[in-house]
């Protein structure tokens, strides 16, 4: 869902959420909490939510509400008014809907046994509704209503006899139960994904079909696995990389132990995640072929762009760019203005107020990142002192300025009125060494002699050729602010 509110270019929307009772009493879940973190999860790359925590809970008083209620009441600060509220709470908690017995026994003179079976099932209904805080009102068809089944059971064996005049009894028994807890973080990202994919009308249903840890994608993949054999899996594997970004278009046909290969194969598994290893294994492969699977209309895996007809196909495949997997990524950059704003064409940004954007790769590169203000000058905001390191993954969102961490190295504020625009610059190779003397200066200071966004684009054009690099250009406006009116004279006593 992240990477598909990120693909729709969804805007940054403040958020929040009420608490969601239990009347039942037999859930003690924060479901709050646990929205909470599927909507940042769903976040983390799109950024599209943000959410507003402002709780004023009269018993606890903890020590941010304190603070919040001190700064508020003394005009030291802010809270931004959210677009959107969840609301709802768990409808029903259904025990024993299903029951299930099993028992029998044997007696003999000296010798009873007895056996027993049991098991019961519980229905939770969790409900969840999307609403409009400006005007409080829930938007019609934005809603969630479902429900999951959990269970527990326990089953036991006794034997009893008697020895002589002196009696012996054994009770073995096992009892286990689904908890209420697992089940109910199930249905609130179930909700989430439903709820959001809904509003940003994307097709959510995707994210629910396929679960790629499902251990039916898993026993396919390994035996897509077993079947393509050593040269068949490097093939593969050398185009999912090449189609990422790790590795250059000459680097084809590579041995597995070839120190380029290990060190692409190390990096990708750094990126997702992954024990990182150098050597083509199992973990790498799934992670790296996953984007190339789908259900197809009988509801069956199926791959995407790469051969189909067995082992024997698989092992005869060339190294070519046309061959393997098909589809390889284009090389682009995704920029993004990531200030809370509403639904449609962002308004102009007033002298002073802060700027946040965003930049995504699709493939590996290295980026380079130029502010251009209302007069043309230009300065390079990344790489700079505290991000030194140029080289950027695939599908990881750069923070322009880094707003999380605790040393950003600069702010970005809107200057004086007029067009401003920030350029970033994709390349396969480190420019650093190639680019004009005048760009070479340190970050954050004005270039002399490159005018504009135009001037950045013709630097790298005349060091590194058209073919080399890939840019975009993320251009808003800047008005005047409005003078502050004077404060009225006090009458004369």
């Amino acid at each position: 869902m992240d990477y598909m509110l990120r693909a729709a270019e969804i805007p940054t929307t403040l958020i929040t959420a009420k608490q969601f009772p239990d009347y039942s009493g037999k859930v003690p879940a924060a479901t709050k909490d646990m929205m909470i973190t599927a909507l940042s999860r769903m976040s983390r790359v799109s950024n599209a939510f943000r959410y507003v925590d402002y709780e004023v809970n009269l018993v606890t008083q903890d020590t941010v509400q304190n603070l919040t209620t001190i700064l508020l009441n003394n005009n030291q600060m802010q809270l931004q008014r959210p677009a959107l509220y969840i609301s709802g709470g768990v409808s029903f908690v259904d025990q024993n809907v299903f029951t299930n017995t099993q028992s029998f026994g044997t007696a003999a003179n000296r010798l009873n046994t007895g056996y027993n079976h049991n098991r019961s099932a519980t229905l939770l209904g969790l409900e969840m509704h999307l609403g409009d805080f400006r005007t409080r009102t829930f938007l019609p068809g934005l809603d969630s209503a479902n429900e999951v089944v959990f269970g527990g059971g326990s089953e036991g064996l006794d034997v009893a006899g008697t020895i002589g005049i002196y009696g012996v009894k054994f009770t073995l028994g096992h009892d286990y139960t689904q908890g209420t807890g697992g089940a109910l973080r199930t249905l609130v990202d179930l909700a989430a994904v439903e709820l959001v994919g809904k509003w940003a009308r994307v097709p959510y249903w995707q994210c629910l079909m396929l679960e790629q840890t499902n251990p039916n994608f898993l026993r396919q993949m390994r035996d897509w696995y077993d079947q393509s054999g050593p040269t068949g899996q490097l093939r593969l594997i050398e185009n999912s990389l090449f189609s990422q970004g790790y590795l250059a278009s000459s680097d084809r046909g590579l041995a597995v132990n070839d120190p380029r290969m290990r060190g692409a194969l190390a990096r990708f598994q750094s990126d997702s995640g992954i024990i990182v290893s150098g050597v083509l294994d199992f973990p790498t492969y799934e992670r790296a072929l996953r984007n190339f699977v789908k259900l197809n209309e009988d509801g069956a895996l199926e791959r995407i762009g790469w051969s189909t007809s067995g082992p024997v196909d698989l092992l005869a495949m060339s190294p070519a760019p046309s061959e393997g997997l098909q589809s390889v990524r284009p090389w682009m950059i995704d920029m993004q203005i990531e200030n809370p704003q509403p639904a449609g064409e962002r308004p102009a940004f007033t002298e002073g107020e802060q700027v946040f954007l965003s930049a995504t790769l699709s493939r590996a590169s290295y980026l380079y990142c130029y502010f251009s203000d209302a007069a043309g000058n230009v300065m390079r905001l990344l790489p700079n002192a505290i991000s030194t390191n140029a080289l950027v993954s695939a599908d990881q969102a750069i923070r322009i300025p880094d707003w999380m961490a605790a040393n950003p190295g600069f702010i970005l504020d809107a200057g004086k009125p007029g067009v401003e625009a920030v350029i970033c610059v994709a390349t396969a190779q480190d420019p650093a060494s190639r680019l004009p003397p005048e760009m070479q200066l340190p970050a954050l200071s004005n270039m002399r002699g490159v005018q504009g966004i135009q001037g950045v684009q013709q630097s790298f054009s005349a060091a590194l050729g058209k073919a080399d690099f890939v840019t975009q250009v993320l251009q808003w406006n800047v008005i005047a602010k409005k003078p502050t009116p004077p404060a009225p004279a006090q009458a004369a006593k």
